[in-house]
């Protein structure tokens, strides 16, 4: 449970620091202030959904946000995602650390929890 908690955590201040940049002005960019507003809410729901609802699918949700956030950072660092470019700063650098912690922590928990391998008592042997 104490991965799920990190996990929680670790959407929560992602969802956090898009709130704050939405407020900061990315509200005004297009189709990028729509999607962080879809990644508050998707932040915040995962987060409830890993602390409420023990199956892979929180998890998975999870890994999912993570990596997707951050692949969407770096394609605007390195280039533009839908006309917008950006740079690294400490927001980013907030956020980038959550979402590649949420990965992280997803992995483990699924692990953790056995939903990456099967328990001993259903291996077979194989001969």
């Amino acid at each position: 449970m104490t991965a799920r908690l990190i996990g929680a955590f670790v959407a929560v201040v992602s969802a956090v620091v898009h709130l704050y940049l939405w407020f900061d002005g990315v509200k005004d960019q297009g189709t990028v202030g729509a999607l962080f507003v879809v990644n508050v809410v998707a932040g915040f729901a995962i987060a409830a959904l890993l602390v409420g609802w023990r199956s892979w699918i929180p998890l998975f949700l999870l890994a999912g946000f993570g990596a997707t956030t951050f692949g969407a950072f770096l394609i605007a660092v390195n280039g533009e995602l839908f006309g917008i470019h950006t740079h690294w700063s400490w927001y980013a650098w907030v956020a980038a650390v959550s979402e590649v912690l949420a990965v992280l922590v997803a992995a483990y928990a699924a692990y953790d929890e056995g939903y990456l391998h099967r328990p001993a008592h259903d291996r077979q042997l194989v001969r």
